[in-house]
């Protein structure tokens, strides 16, 4: 059972939704219906989604590996938030205008070392299961 992967997801998921809905807000308040129409409020919040759709995924992946691999539950709850704390941290860091580069710097810190953690903690772990 992935109990620790779905509290993780189930997280992830309430972001992007609202995530999206900031997008939908600005698009029907600026009444564009593709792209940002040149409106940086609404760039910054199709970026703050796209850029969480791009990372979290494959972030999930890894996560459920650990987890249906046999990892203990506490290493693949710490693994889920350092992802969640990055991906808020750079959703904060890119809608907040002017742009805050230090705290999407940060969120993205977060979010590959968690990604690079997971993929060598799943390399490792299957390593030693297999042994």
């Amino acid at each position: 059972m992935l109990l620790v992967t779905s509290i993780i997801a189930a997280v992830l998921t309430a972001i992007f939704v609202k995530l999206s809905f900031a997008v939908i807000g600005l698009r029907r308040k600026n009444k564009v219906g593709l792209g940002s129409g040149g409106y940086d409020d609404l760039e910054r919040a199709i970026r703050a989604q796209g850029n969480f759709a791009e990372y979290v995924p494959l972030g999930i992946i890894l996560i459920a590996c650990l987890e249906l691999n046999g990892a203990p539950w506490w290493l693949v709850a710490m693994s889920g938030i350092t992802l969640i704390i990055g991906r808020l941290i750079h959703a904060k860091g890119i809608n907040v205008p002017p742009p805050d580069f230090s705290k999407r710097v940060l969120g993205m810190k977060f979010t590959f070392g968690t990604l690079i953690s997971l993929a060598a903690l799943n390399l490792v772990w299957a390593l030693y299961k297999l042994v």
